[in-house]
């Protein structure tokens, strides 16, 4: 895939890395990912994946704009309250972006619906807000052999991991967090409070790991670090990480 003149000076930024280069670039335009909420995570996210040129987008997401999102979903603007938010987040890239193909999915993911809508995808980056759909979307990408990049950000700390549970001696999320948590109930920014900045960093951090999965093979960024979990804290600040490893009882990815 050859990029046209105005894609090179739009990019050339990225190309002149030698850790991207041109062959990395192609890469990115060729890419597609699924994003899976455009909230305090997916949006942020969604403004760097646009901007390092991935070349087809599908956002999924059934909520609204509401006046709350504003102090941290960041590509919303009070013109948007009501607005459905995959609907406003990809009239966002149109604008930015008019070469990038973008999908709005204003559904609910689910188990039931997850492998249909991130089937076809290089990566899924899921950054929504509750342990019962972050299972179901985990499951899913090891059923359909899908990349998968998890982001949570919860007051001043975030997470960020990059999971492979479709490939052989690779964890799942599911690995990580065990099957108690597959319910609705969590806990919620609205009742314990959220750093608008807090949910930027986790998501950029969120964003770049998506690159370093498309350009796995491709160039030297390309290394997603799998199954290393990356725990941000905003109060110190600091980062540490650790390994999650492969449960050998895990339902999901053990028979992968």
């Amino acid at each position: 895939m050859s990029l046209s003149p105005d894609r090179l000076e739009r990019f050339a930024r990225h190309i002149v890395l030698p850790e991207v280069g041109g062959a990395g670039q192609a890469a990115l335009a060729r890419a597609h990912v699924a994003l899976i909420g455009v909230g305090g995570i997916g949006s942020p996210a969604l403004q760097y994946l646009a901007a390092a040129g991935i070349g087809r987008l599908t956002l999924i997401d059934d909520d609204r704009v509401d006046a709350s999102n504003l102090q941290r979903q960041t590509i919303f603007t009070p013109a948007d309250i009501g607005t459905p938010k995959a609907e406003a987040a990809a009239s966002w890239v149109r604008r930015f972006d008019a070469a990038l193909d973008v999908m709005p999915v204003m559904q609910r993911i689910a188990a039931d619906n997850a492998a249909a809508l991130i089937g076809g995808a290089d990566v899924v980056l899921d950054g929504c807000d509750n342990f019962a759909t972050r299972l179901a979307v985990s499951d899913a990408c090891v059923a359909v052999g899908v990349p998968l990049v998890s982001a949570a950000v919860g007051r001043f700390q975030g997470q960020v991991a990059a999971f492979a549970g479709h490939l052989p001696g690779h964890s799942c999320y599911r690995c990580f967090v065990g099957d108690a948590f597959d319910a609705e109930d969590c806990d919620t920014c609205a009742a314990d409070g959220m750093l608008g900045a807090m949910a930027g960093w986790t998501a950029t951090f969120a964003a770049m790991h998506t690159i370093r999965v498309v350009l796995q093979g491709i160039s030297t960024l390309g290394d997603p670090q799998w199954g290393t979990l990356h725990l941000l804290d905003g109060m110190a600040p600091a980062m540490r990480s650790m390994r999650i490893v492969e449960d050998p009882a895990c339902r999901a990815c053990a028979a992968a």
